[in-house]
């Protein structure tokens, strides 16, 4: 191939510069602008002032809400949508902003502003939801039947499982209004604190992210200089951020104890649509798989040529060379994985790209992982990565782009049902991981390059399924623990999360004194309590969905991309017997996780066929 028939995606070899750039994804920023009526603070005012309006005149319907017609709550319910547009446009946009540089001290006092104002406005409607659980129930049903309220009815059905949790009026407001400087505010800290955390590695000065990347690297030198880098770089400012921890835990306790709730995770639960039973019922099967996970890591031991694993070496490569895959590359991987299952999702998917709906460098400041923004159904959603150009990298952009794909393709639903409750969150976005890797495994001939890459596939299985319900252990631990026994310790917190881990790795995994201090920038525990359970949810339910693809191929496509489509319109069971998964079957999650015990075995294949064992 001459130079003038070269991909025009892939980088000039010739242009160093150039292969720098696309290897940092350089430039690879979002415009988020297009949320906003007018540039800056002023598009901001203008969408509060209009969501502003438009509760001052709903609150001139308070106590007819029984009394309205099918016809009437419609009209109402499409005004209370038109105010949830407004107030999420303004706050996506400070919330985006704030995500890329959280030093800026404009970006922080924009977004305080933003909430404030929201807070305020929201607390106006409080009244609507305390009306509505009051309806009586004949009435509701008969309401909620006509095809009018379709486009809420499913939120409006939903609203009222939190009658047994619901306070006085004037209750209500106070802890509204107060949220912007409690929980809210501590969850701010937290993201600064930990956003502005260094490293010092190798003579560098580095992100967070950086060196966590970097447990991954073939080289267990590195591994452990990056491990000793990130605990040393954790310690600073450990007991601010312990005390952030707790503040929230103990703010959590007086929450479940006012409204009536069993459990520290009850609320989580109520949100999800999930009971606590059926949680409870996926926590027991997967810790009682826990020895899939152990058996990976002895096995990985011998593929490494150790003894035994060390934590730093859990993520470790187990390829003789690391992999470098530069942005241009990596878009043309997912392009092609979407495109292999729906030349439309690709489609879509590359407006992701071209349009500026992504931010993916690593810079100072910026929030650390990734995400997707769904921001609002009149808008298109946002996907911030951190790239390090690692093989990794390309599955979690497969991943977020996944999420994406989701936001858009559930956007007619409308602001009430475009969501899905957490439980179904992961479903797409580990489809499109589990594509993509596919994709990947079939351009990879080499025996010893395929087990790189199928290792990295159940490890990142085993991290979001088993490693995820043992971080919902620790949370259940420190929770208990901080109403029982008051403010935890450092060392407490340590502990319960030594005990933890020590529960999913057993002897596999050497667990050092360092890592004691790792659950300390862990962003889920502070700013969504009881949410990481979802992801073992999540994943064990999309195995399930891909082996349906596999199973049916092609004609499984329109089955998924009605529940894309459908949003969170629906209850979880029902979105799930669109793609023909029982989710009330209590062996649901052992077959899931029958399908993580087949990944282990094709591993282990793959290690014999490369002679690695």
């Amino acid at each position: 191939m001459t130079a003038s028939e070269a991909d025009p995606l892939a980088p000039d070899p010739l242009a160093p510069d150039l292969l720098a750039s696309d290897l940092l994804a350089s430039g690879i920023a979002w415009n988020i602008e297009t949320l906003l009526p007018a540039p800056g603070d002023a598009g901001i005012d203008a969408l509060l002032d209009q969501a502003d309006t438009i509760a001052q005149r709903l609150v001139g319907e308070r106590g007819t809400i029984a009394t309205k017609t099918s016809s009437e709550l419609a009209a109402f319910m499409r005004s209370m949508g038109e105010l949830a547009e407004a107030i999420g446009r303004a706050g996506n946009y400070a919330h985006l902003a704030f995500a890329v540089d959280t030093n800026a001290p404009e970006h922080g006092a924009r977004m305080m502003r933003v909430e404030e104002r929201s807070t305020a406005i929201n607390t106006q409607l409080l009244w609507f939801e305390l009306e509505w659980a009051e309806v009586a129930d004949d009435l509701v049903d008969t309401l909620l039947a006509d095809p009018v309220l379709d486009f809420a009815a499913h939120h409006l059905r939903s609203q009222r499982r939190y009658r047994p949790h619901l306070l006085s009026e004037a209750e209500e407001i106070v802890l509204s209004e107060k949220s912007v400087t409690g929980a809210g505010a501590w969850v701010r800290l937290f993201e600064e604190l930990t956003s502005a955390i260094t490293l010092e590695l190798d003579g560098e000065t580095t992100k967070l992210e950086t060196g966590l990347s970097k447990l991954q690297s073939p080289d267990r030198g590195v591994r452990q200089r990056s491990a000793e880098a990130v605990t040393a770089g954790l310690a600073p400012g450990l007991r601010t951020r312990a005390y952030v921890f707790n503040t929230l835990l103990a703010d959590k306790s007086i929450d479940d104890r006012i409204r009536n709730f069993d459990s520290w995770v009850s609320s989580r639960n109520l949100a999800n649509e999930a009971s606590d039973a059926s949680v409870d019922a996926l926590v027991t099967a997967v810790q009682g798989r826990f020895g899939i996970a152990q058996e990976w890591y002895s096995l990985k031991a011998q593929l490494l040529g150790l003894d035994r694993l060390a934590d730093y070496d859990r993520m470790a490569s187990v390829a003789s060379t690391e992999t470098e895959i530069g942005w241009a590359e990596a878009k043309s991987i997912v392009l092609d994985a979407y495109t292999s299952f729906s030349p439309d999702l690709a489609v879509i998917a590359n407006r992701f790209f071209d349009e500026g709906w992504i931010d993916a460098p690593v810079r100072d400041a910026k929030r650390g992982g990734a995400f997707c923004a769904y921001t609002v159904p009149s808008h298109h959603p946002y996907l911030l990565l951190n790239w390090t150009s690692s093989r990794r990298d390309v599955l979690t952009l497969a991943h977020e782009m996944g999420h994406g794909l989701h936001a858009y393709l559930s956007r007619p639903q409308g602001v009430f049902h475009q969501s899905t409750p957490l439980t179904l969150a992961e479903t797409a976005s580990v489809f499109g991981e589990t594509v993509t890797f596919g994709r990947l495994l079939d351009a990879t001939p080499d025996p010893n390059d395929r087990l790189a890459l199928l290792a990295e596939n159940l490890e990142g299985t085993i991290a979001t399924v088993f490693r995820q319900v043992a971080m919902n252990r620790f949370e259940h631990s420190v929770h208990t623990a901080r109403r029982d026994d008051g403010e935890l310790s450092v060392e407490r917190f340590g502990e319960l999360w030594y005990d933890s881990q020590h529960a999913l790795l057993g002897d596999s995994v050497e667990i050092t004194d360092g890592y004691r201090t790792w659950w300390s920038y862990i962003p889920h525990f502070i700013g969504s309590p009881g949410y990481v359970y979802a992801y073992a949810y999540g994943q064990l339910l999309a195995l399930s969905v891909y082996a349906r693809y596999e199973a049916t191929g092609a004609a499984f496509v329109p089955q998924y991309l009605e529940l894309l489509g459908a949003g969170g319109s629906l209850a979880p069971e029902q979105l799930g017997a669109l793609v023909d998964c029982d989710l009330a079957d209590p062996g649901f999650w052992d077959a899931g996780l029958d399908i993580v015990q087949r990944l282990l075995n094709d591993t282990v294949a793959a290690a014999k066929s490369a002679g690695r064992i």
